[in-house]
């Protein structure tokens, strides 16, 4: 399973060397120079966790950051050169889940966002909206405890719509999402149909919402 991890940090050596140091198979890293193309870059609906530095061109990092919280529970990391503790407790009060002054060890920044990664992995090893549990790990769904057969197309799909619930993705995120190799060539109607049929199948249509004009979402609470 591919985790996905925005940069963003306008020093451009030191994001080359963090996407170094943390890349390995099954990562997808992003670097982003400033906050608009981070939010571009979350629109995606692709992020597992975003290094966020606090002093960039076009902003705060500490704004940006209350603006995450808003509408995601996505693991946030700051960097920033100031160890002075009022701005840390700053940061980890806006929503901060770990935080790192400048110069820092790359091994340790490793490590912990090993440690994240981990975290956000066991939290959504089992996800609970309503009368569904969804175990993504397992591959196992269940639909007021009626266990339901999902195709590898619709537990994609599934995962991408659960991942951002009560966001809507476009009909080209969800594609790239689904059909990761080769989805140039996916046929227009291939999305429908897998749509269609997840909706079936869960008896998902109070939930799975079709946004006329963007594409898709999953309109429900976890819990």
């Amino acid at each position: 399973m591919t985790e996905y991890i925005i940069i963003t940090e306008d020093d451009r050596a030191l994001a080359r060397g963090l996407e170094r140091a943390l890349d390995k198979e099954g990562r997808d890293i992003t670097l982003c120079a400033g906050l608009d193309e981070a939010r571009t870059a979350l629109e995606t609906g692709n992020c597992d966790l975003m290094i966020l530095d606090v002093n960039l061109p076009d902003g705060s990092g500490f704004d940006f950051l209350r603006e995450i919280r808003e509408k995601s529970d996505v693991p946030v990391m700051m960097l920033t050169v100031n160890d002075m503790e009022a701005d840390i407790v700053s940061g980890l009060e806006a929503g901060a889940d770990d935080y790192m002054t400048k110069p820092f060890s790359l091994a340790v920044l490793r490590a912990r966002v090993n440690t994240l990664l981990r975290r956000r992995r066991r939290v959504r090893r089992a996800v609970r909206i309503d009368g569904y549990s969804f175990d993504f790990d397992a591959m196992e769904f269940f639909h007021e405890g009626r266990r339901v057969e999902l195709s590898k197309t619709e537990q994609r799909l599934l995962r991408a719509l659960v991942d951002n619930a009560g966001t809507a993705l476009t009909r080209g995120q969800l594609v790239d999402r689904i059909w990761t190799d080769g989805a140039e060539y996916v046929d227009e109607n291939a999305l429908s149909v897998a749509v269609k049929r997840l909706r079936d199948k869960l008896e998902a249509s109070k939930y799975i919402k079709t946004v006329y004009g963007i594409g898709y979402k999953w309109e429900g609470k976890d819990g």
